[in-house]
């Protein structure tokens, strides 16, 4: 598995690393964001959302009690926040898995909460407090497009 942990020291440099991710994405990419509350999960997806050029009047909000929220971009940004559910049978339950495999990308906060129902090449990054407004954020991908995106972030 692939690994590489960075630190950003503002909420600016936090939401550009979410903006140079969002430049490379594309259909059928699924991005597990991981981290504990204020950990910088939503600045991230703000600039997933600008990398995917998302018009930058809408604002881009954690969908906690929506759960779900699209945005329209060069590709289509389905952003879910799991923080409310319960586990992986709720969203087999609400139907969510044709989103998994659309024609957008799939930005989803609390991915842990699938319980290992990840779907093959997704990309994680974990964000974590690093004191101030410094976060570390690493990024985690076993192979296919996870493995491709985590190449394209960080070029040797």
């Amino acid at each position: 598995m692939g690994v590489v942990t960075v630190e950003t020291s503002s909420e600016r440099e936090t939401v550009e690393l979410g903006e140079r991710l969002g430049r490379l994405l594309e259909p059928g990419d699924f991005v597990a964001l991981v981290g504990e509350l204020g950990a910088g999960k939503t600045q991230f997806s703000k600039g997933v959302a600008a990398g995917l050029a998302v018009d930058p009047g809408t604002p881009v909000t954690s969908p906690t009690y929506t759960i779900l929220n699209i945005y329209q971009g060069r590709i289509p940004l389905y952003h879910f926040d799991l923080y409310r559910l319960a586990g992986p049978e709720d969203i087999d339950s609400l139907g969510f898995e044709e989103y998994f495999d659309g024609g957008g990308a799939c930005l989803v906060e609390w991915a842990e909460r699938l319980e290992g129902e990840l779907p093959e090449g997704t990309l994680t990054v974990s964000l974590s407090h690093a004191g101030g407004d410094a976060r570390t954020v690493a990024f985690a991908a076993e192979s296919g497009r996870g493995a491709a995106l985590l190449a394209g972030l960080f070029p040797s």
